[in-house]
């Protein structure tokens, strides 16, 4: 029978190249991996238990509405990182402001908890996306300037995805590494060592319901993906859609349209993230003209256009776009 590595393992026998003390990482992961478990378990109910299911009646800062899974996943993950006494901050997609603790961690994270959630309805998959970065600051509170820091100041970067199976995806800038949650024994087991994505693929994403929104550089491009009899795969959950393309080779779009100029996704909760996931796999990430880990932020809310996945197609994206 063959060797069975537990994520827990896994991130003992890699803590040395955590660049912080020893038993840090573990301490960080340990929220995001218990309130993974958690949040599949009350996706796997969604179409028996009504009580999570729908809208909650409320909107977040980006002006969405919030799901009732939203909420939940939200409270779950900030309760979970404070217990941990590690992490100082969190700004999340779903809050307003930065959520302090004034515990004296030495951590921030961001974090979009339940992306995708309006899909919750429709049994689409979801996911969570998280980043942390070492705190800058000093003195009781964490400060804005220690969430403003570039994309390539991360520590780490993750996202756990709830479709027919749950996984949790992470790097720490050495690799990326994904770990498959085996529901008879609760626990997450390496099962993609060493994810790399192909520098090429054969899947392009986008909402094309955008298409007459998108400049001609963006048209064009989606025009010859079409002339290459290239596949069209669009989820509509950022997670969903990025894991398949790491996974088997494709680009995710998300250009600026005429109604959001400066793009539609979060720099800090989503683009982030993914662009060191996708460079740690050996894709790319830019806004259309600039490497999303060099862009330097200067909102907590700070939206961005995404080109992220296989290098190749990212490159032939910005061309077009010129």
């Amino acid at each position: 029978m063959a060797q069975i590595t537990t994520l827990a393992e896994f991130i003992t026998e890699r803590q040395h190249e955590f660049t912080y003390a020893t038993g840090e990482l573990s301490q960080l992961l340990t929220s995001f991996r218990l309130a993974g478990k958690m949040v599949n378990r009350e996706v796997n109910k969604a179409g028996l238990a009504e009580d999570i299911l729908g809208a909650q009646g409320s909107q977040n800062i980006q002006g969405e509405a919030q799901q009732k899974l939203d909420v939940y996943a939200n409270d779950l993950f900030l309760r979970l990182l404070k217990s941990q006494g590690m992490v100082c901050a969190v700004a999340s997609e779903e809050n307003d402001d930065i959520v302090h603790f004034d515990n004296g961690g030495k951590y921030v994270v961001t974090m979009d908890p339940l992306d995708g959630s309006s899909n919750i309805d429709v049994n689409v998959s979801i996911g969570t996306i998280f980043s942390i970065y070492r705190r800058l600051s000093e003195g009781a509170k964490a400060t804005m300037d220690d969430f403003m820091q570039p994309g390539s100041a991360q520590v780490a970067a993750g996202y756990i995805i709830y479709g027919s199976s749950t996984m949790l995806v992470y790097t720490t800038g050495h690799g990326v590494n994904g770990f498959t949650l085996d529901p008879s024994i609760g626990t997450f087991c390496l099962s993609h060592p060493n994810m790399q994505t192909p520098a090429e693929g054969k899947i392009y994403s986008v909402n094309e319901g955008n298409y007459f929104e998108f400049s001609d550089g963006v048209r064009n491009y989606i025009d010859d993906c079409k002339r290459q009899l290239m596949s069209a795969r669009y989820i509509g959950s950022l997670v969903a859609d990025f894991h398949r393309n790491l996974l088997k080779g494709g680009i995710y779009l998300y250009p600026a349209t005429k109604k959001a100029p400066k793009g539609k996704l979060r720099l800090l909760y989503e683009a982030n993230t993914l662009a060191m996931i996708v460079e740690q796999a050996g894709g790319m990430a830019t806004d259309g003209t600039t490497r999303i880990l060099d862009l330097k932020p200067t909102e907590l809310h700070q939206r961005c256009p995404l080109y992220i996945g296989s290098k190749a197609m990212v490159e032939k994206a910005m061309s077009a776009g010129k």
